[in-house]
């Protein structure tokens, strides 16, 4: 079973946290593109989709990046090597011969991430500022955060009831009539909050927040403007439009 590791510093500031992003899933509804290249890879706007990515944290002050990678990983490898080249540190966590979830994924990664990290998914592109969030779940004292946008079934299912700042359930599967918004797709973690799921075993994130929820240990921190993502064709064509627009 894991162990929590080094605690993190009171002196600790937002952007001296590492960015773990998820990227190492099968990406099947975006297929045929991606049977042949990893989602990072997919062309938005002329440039591969982590590009935008990479761009976007580099602006916020987020220069240590960590990829969990699986499917066709070494194709990102190849092409983006150690970061350095766009003023960025990369190191990549490998899933190894078996796709070990979100949660299962950082686990693996907790040597790379250290006390604390951002946690961003592969497939979301969020122009927000990261620094308010980081600074909020530093101060909040918990050991998660998870961002929440009042969606209404808008964008995606809603999944979250939130109120009076405080994430009161979390359930993807569940669904109460509460549930006004949905899990934005950024959060923070201290490595404690994995303490007690298995090492290289497969473990959804969802899981690991639905614990914390449980013990009133997540942070909420909500967003008011809307989130873009290429999980979907639909989402991936909205985004292209969007960053051809800012461009012009």
């Amino acid at each position: 079973m894991l162990t929590s590791v080094t605690s993190v510093s009171q002196q600790t500031r937002p952007f001296e946290l590492p960015v773990a992003i998820l990227a190492g899933g099968m990406a099947t509804r975006l297929r045929p593109i991606t049977e042949k290249i990893p989602k990072l890879l997919v062309e938005v706007a002329g440039e591969p989709f982590f590009s935008h990515q990479l761009r976007l944290l580099r602006s916020a002050g987020l220069t240590h990046i960590v990829l969990c990678v699986g499917y066709l990983g070494q194709q990102i490898v190849d092409l983006y090597g150690d970061g350095a080249k766009w003023g960025v540190k990369i190191d990549y966590a490998f899933d190894g011969p078996k796709l070990l979830g979100t949660g299962g994924a950082l686990i693996a990664a907790l040597p790379k991430l250290g006390a604390a990290f951002f946690v961003l998914y592969g497939d979301s592109y969020l122009p927000i500022d990261y620094q308010a969030v980081g600074d909020f779940f530093l101060r909040s004292g918990q050991p998660g955060l998870m961002t929440v946008y009042e969606n209404h079934g808008r964008y995606d299912t809603s999944n979250v009831w939130f109120e009076a700042g405080e994430i009161k359930v979390y359930d993807k599967k569940n669904k109460v009539p509460q549930m006004h918004h949905i899990d934005y797709g950024l959060g923070v973690f201290r490595a404690a909050a994995f303490a007690g799921f298995p090492r290289d075993a497969v473990v959804d994130l969802a899981e690991v927040q639905k614990s914390l929820v449980a013990r009133h240990q997540l942070a909420g921190y909500e967003i008011k403007q809307r989130f873009y993502e290429i999980g979907s064709h639909e989402g991936l064509q909205e985004l292209d439009a969007l960053l051809r627009r800012k461009e012009r």
